[in-house]
């Protein structure tokens, strides 16, 4: 156990981005425009408790196009952790050892875990409502949606899961949390 912390750690301290992930017997489905977490349940003959614990899913009504779920086994291991300089690192381990633990530093690796804290969730709603009054549909000529992103980021998919997940990636690499985003907007009007 303190080795697998230590280990974290240190990859935690460099700044790399770590992904582990194993399991056992497990299907890897990806998700289909359509998709909700009940249709795949049902389509793989489990349940959707089951797969919420086995891709540590922290709202199973939000999943988007792309995401890749396991199910029908269980995941053993998840670490994740970003690369940043001013976030803060998110680990969720279930028995691991060092030997489990791979280093990348790719910044654009996609990963089926996605956590953020309780302040940086109320960050996001407070940008949200700050920039839309938490409409999708909002508009202002030149910016769109919830959180009033560029249509170029967008491309085209206006989707509330596309906002959601570009969303989420432009504050990531702008900003590093929504926590950070909202000390921006505080200081300059805008994120």
């Amino acid at each position: 156990m303190k080795a697998k912390n230590l280990v974290l750690s240190t990859v935690a301290a460099l700044g790399l981005f770590a992904v582990a992930s194993t399991t056992a017997n497990a299907d890897t489905v990806t998700v289909k425009s359509g998709d909700t977490v009940a249709k795949i349940a049902s389509e793989h003959q489990t349940t959707v408790n089951a797969i919420e614990k086995a891709n540590n899913l922290k709202n199973v009504n939000l999943i988007f196009v792309g995401d890749q779920l396991e199910v029908n086994g269980s995941t053993t291991a998840t670490t994740t952790s970003t690369n940043t300089a001013a976030a803060s690192t998110t680990a969720t381990t279930t028995d691991t050892t060092s030997e489990n633990v791979a280093s990348s530093t790719s910044q654009d690796t996609t990963t089926t875990a996605t956590t953020t804290n309780d302040s940086d969730s109320a960050a996001k709603a407070w940008i949200a409502n700050k920039e839309s009054g938490g409409s999708y549909t909002a508009t202002n000529g030149q910016f769109i949606g919830k959180y009033q992103l560029s249509a170029s980021y967008l491309n085209g998919d206006y989707s509330a899961a596309n906002q959601e997940k570009v969303a989420d990636s432009y504050v990531a690499s702008r900003y590093g949390s929504w926590s950070a985003a909202k000390a921006h907007w505080l200081a300059n009007n805008w994120y």
